[in-house]
């Protein structure tokens, strides 16, 4: 059904006419009915009342000085957390369309278009938004559906309902939580014939559980499937194979409810006895539509959210499909690069994770990693065709990175050394993997070491590791002074000539990311690795079990640059605190209002010069700062400043970061005397070997923070020459401004300067749409196979909760002690208030978080393990921390009190 060219859009379209191209004229729903029908797909006769109609309908209430446009002003200036005033504002909006009256010609053409479908026919009328039911944003249930609508008057009072429900008070908080314009949001309708029937639900084309692909999920229950939908029955639950339509599992529900139509209009909900008893689809049912749902998929190209009814006759319709959006992106390779060791099921680890990265990574942060990446690989002599688009295990999910770890699953070498690692590194992970390595899909097929050997050892003797390593044994202090001497010339030698071009510059950035920062870990990596080693040497020859005195000794360590950073910025909070204008502009001025002053080098002598002093050391670090996309503090002080604040508030001098770690030392110092005299009375040669381990791990253990700080000294390095690059996009149009360079590739942004890209600013726009979509995302699967599959989801038997007091969230002991107090849940440190004593709770922490941690009274991440960055650095300070907590930053809120027990990796909330 069409109407006249008037040379506006129409108000109705018949859903035959609609495509997926006109989603701001009819919505997320009508136009995915109309891409099912365009496929052959069952779906019921209707039509579709486009925008068009609703902006006529509301046109008078959209005029300047209107009632709607006066609350879509009220929106933009309310905070999306202020509920009241938002409801207020709904009500106003909802009331506004309600009391508008339907134009004669809308009318009209609904009702011309409802007896085309029949007489009197029932038909559901249901909401379809232009934001809804799309990839990156799932507003299900936002606005209102009204089921078994009888007659023309009927179906139009229905739509003035839809078109209000675009203003219900859940819609208008998604929305303003979302900042999605209110004035940039209307309403389609679609009417559809009804299916009277026998039984209904959801098919999931994808397993939304556990995330694995290719397994269709069905929901199902007797009558229409509103009752599935808005979760008023426990339904019958089927997982099936569509490609063989085995049913895998099947559990009955109760189904003590069913939602039916009424002769002449409307729905009721029935009892039903015994429900349970039987399953309202048959084996056979639940195959075909498995099957079904594997056709949608695959028209639309992406797992599917599908509502569906089975009349009365027994026939198939298909009411409703949108994508899945809470399903994790697969692992996927740059084009071109292939599958190590062959195809089948693959076992991929979030390296992003391990990193402390929650965040997703910017296009030129994936492409510099990429380029890193293939440096390692060559280093241990594997073949990297094209290292711009990495070694072959290198893969990208959710704009984060994840290594292909196939090959260790099926290592007997590698399972015993990769879990182990992040045993220390981040143990839930490491948990993950063992699991996996259970699944037949991952059997051993090698081994024995040699393969690992042969691509091992020539790299470490290449970089000199041997004779690193014998140097920190017999010469520690030489070993010690060696590693600073190569760490200050990589610093020295990582600027380029002056009087280059932007190309040049491009490639002398993809010189140090291809190059040089790789080659300076080597050199550093043995001491720390020592260190540990001789901590556990030591532990051995106490007898073991000794864990808490030797968390002990690692407090306090010297030679951790991180640590001498954070106390550097301490120690200017103490200068700024004893001058009284720098403490007042500190006090009463926001730290972006500071950050701007400072670079119009405004701000108090003191206070100036201080930060200025502090950025010159320091400035190339930043939150996320492994992602060469990330402003450094030079570019963006605003959260050093803010940290300044925060130190500010600390009264008691007891509590002086300083004074603590102060403290620490002579604490770890004490403990090693002592434990040396425990061993010395056990034999006067294991007294000399304890002390030469536990000096060892003191002396070498901080330099675990110093490969990573050079990696991001070269990456700074880098990221200045990008910037300068992208500032000659800017200026020859090819972009809008000079960071959205790190919006692109370095293929992209070296094709930019050769004038052969053309105009990249809507691809930049795109992108920078696609990262923010990304940042909301809150959980990010440690382990993924490539069928999509994510371990972690999978119910295990084998869980071990660590405590058994009620309520009490299980991680790892990271620092030991005890703590009660406030939580305080950070998602991003920049700009974050941390009160003293106040327990952070994080998703993960890197060397940016960590100014947070001199005045914390605690600490609980959802990730990491007992070596972790965060975990070291709470020893370090000696507050209490527990790692690993899963989705602590989901269970735990602001202001309530819990209790930390670092020793028991406990986290009991009062």
């Amino acid at each position: 059904m069409t109407m006249p060219d008037t040379g506006r859009p129409p108000p109705i379209l018949g859903l035959e006419a609609v495509t997926a191209a006109m989603v701001p004229l009819v919505g997320g729903k009508a136009a995915n009915l109309g891409e099912l029908l365009a496929a052959g797909l069952p779906v019921p006769d209707g039509f579709c009342l486009t925008t068009e109609a609703y902006r006529e309908a509301a046109a008078d209430a959209h005029r300047s000085g209107g009632p709607l446009a006066e609350v879509h002003r009220a929106l933009k200036a309310t905070h999306d957390g202020d509920l009241p005033a938002l409801a207020a504002l709904a009500s106003r909006a909802r009331n506004s369309i309600q009391n508008a009256p339907v134009p004669t010609e809308v009318a009209a053409a609904v009702e011309a278009a409802y007896v085309a479908l029949g007489d009197n026919v029932p038909v559901a009328v249901r909401s379809s938004a232009t934001a809804e039911d799309l990839p990156s944003a799932s507003f299900a249930g936002q606005q209102d559906t009204y089921l078994n609508v009888v007659g023309a008057a009927a179906v139009v009072e229905a739509v003035r309902d839809c078109w209000a429900s675009l203003w219900t008070d859940r819609a208008v908080s998604y929305r303003a939580s979302r900042g999605i314009d209110p004035a940039a949001v209307s309403l389609a309708v679609v009417v559809q014939r009804m299916v009277d029937a026998t039984a209904a639900g959801v098919l999931f084309t994808a397993n939304p559980l556990t995330g694995r692909r290719k397994q269709a999920v069905i929901d199902a229950s007797p009558g229409l499937g509103e009752a599935v939908v808005s979760g008023a029955v426990n339904p019958d639950h089927f997982v099936v194979d569509p490609l063989t339509g085995r049913v895998l599992e099947r559990r009955l529900g109760d189904k003590r409810i069913a939602v039916r139509p009424i002769p002449g209009g409307g729905t009721r909900t029935l009892a039903i006895s015994n429900g349970g008893a039987a399953a309202c689809l048959t084996d056979k049912q639940a195959a075909e539509l498995a099957a079904m749902g594997r056709r949608v998929e695959g028209h639309f190209g992406s797992p599917q959210d599908i509502e569906w009814a089975i009349a009365g006759d027994g026939r198939l319709w298909l009411t409703q499909s949108r994508p899945i959006t809470t399903l994790f992106p697969v692992p996927q390779r740059a084009a071109g690069v292939g599958t190590p060791g062959g195809e089948g099921t693959r076992v991929y680890l979030c390296f992003s994770l391990a990193q402390g990265l929650t965040r997703p990574i910017t296009p030129m942060g994936l492409a510099a990693f990429r380029l890193i990446a293939s440096s390692v690989a060559r280093a241990a002599q594997f073949d990297v065709p094209e290292p711009r688009r990495g070694p072959s295990p290198y893969a990208v999910a959710g704009q984060r990175i994840y290594v292909d770890l196939t090959a260790v699953a099926r290592s007997t070498t590698g399972r015993r050394i990769v879990p182990r690692v992040f045993d220390v590194m981040e143990a839930r992970s490491a948990t993950v993997l063992r699991r996996v390595f259970e699944d037949p899909r991952f059997s051993v097929t090698r081994r024995t070491p040699l393969g690992l050997l042969r691509h091992v050892v020539p790299a470490a003797v290449q970089a000199g590791v041997p004779e690193t390593l014998l140097r920190a044994v017999f010469r520690p202090d030489a070993a010690l002074r060696r590693t600073n001497r190569r760490a200050r010339e990589f610093a020295d030698s990582l600027e380029p000539p002056a009087g280059l071009t932007p190309l040049q510059r491009l490639d002398h950035a993809e010189h140090v990311l291809g190059t040089r920062i790789f080659s300076v870990v080597p050199s550093i990596l043995p001491l720390p690795a020592l260190g540990f080693a001789a901590l556990a040497l030591a532990g051995k020859l106490l007898g073991g079990g000794r864990w808490d005195d030797l968390q002990v000794v690692l407090r306090g360590l010297p030679n951790n640059v991180t640590t001498e950073m954070d106390l550097e910025l301490w120690r200017l909070a103490q200068v700024i605190k004893n001058d009284g204008g720098s403490r007042a502009a500190v006090s009463d001025r926001t730290p972006a209002e500071l950050a701007e002053d400072f670079r119009a080098a405004q701000l108090p002598a003191v206070l100036q010069s201080g930060v200025a002093r502090f950025l010159g050391q320091y400035g190339h670090r930043a939150v996320a700062e492994i992602d060469v996309g990330m402003p450094r503090w030079s570019d963006d002080p605003t959260h050093i400043l803010g940290v300044l604040a925060n130190y500010l508030r600390l009264e008691d001098s007891a509590l002086a970061p300083d004074v603590q770690f102060s403290n620490a030392a002579e604490e770890a110092d004490a403990c090693v005397d002592r434990l040396v005299a425990e061993a010395r009375s056990r034999g006067r040669l294991r007294g000399i070997a304890v002390r030469a381990a536990l000096r060892r791990a003191r002396l070498f253990s901080g330099l675990r923070e110093l490969p990573k700080y050079q990696l991001v000294v070269g990456l700074a390095e880098v990221r200045k020459q990008l910037a300068l690059a992208g500032a000659a996009l800017a200026a020859a149009g090819v972009v809008a401004e000079a960071d959205d360079i790190f919006f692109l590739d370095l293929d992209e942004a070296r094709a930019g300067l050769d004038s052969g890209a053309g105009d990249l600013r809507d691809l930049v726009a795109q992108r920078r749409a696609d990262y923010a979509v990304e940042l909301e995302r809150r959980h990010i699967p440690r382990v993924l196979l490539s069928d999509g599959t994510e371990p972690e989801a999978i119910p295990s038997g084998d869980a071990v909760t660590a405590s058994t007091v009620p309520g009490a969230l299980s991680g790892s002991p990271a620092s030991a002690g005890v703590v009660t107090a406030a939580a305080r849940v950070i998602l991003n440190p920049v700009g974050a208030h941390l009160e003293p004593g106040e327990i952070l709770v994080a998703p993960s922490t890197d060397p940016g978080w960590t100014p947070l941690f001199l005045t914390a009274g605690g600490l609980v991440m959802e990730m990491g393990g007992p070596n972790s960055h965060g975990a070291v650095v709470a020893r370090e300070y000696g507050i209490p921390a527990v790692v690993g907590v899963p989705d602590a930053t989901l269970q735990l809120f602001t202001g309530q009190e819990i209790t930390v027990d670092g020793g028991a990796g406990t986290v009991v909330p009062s």
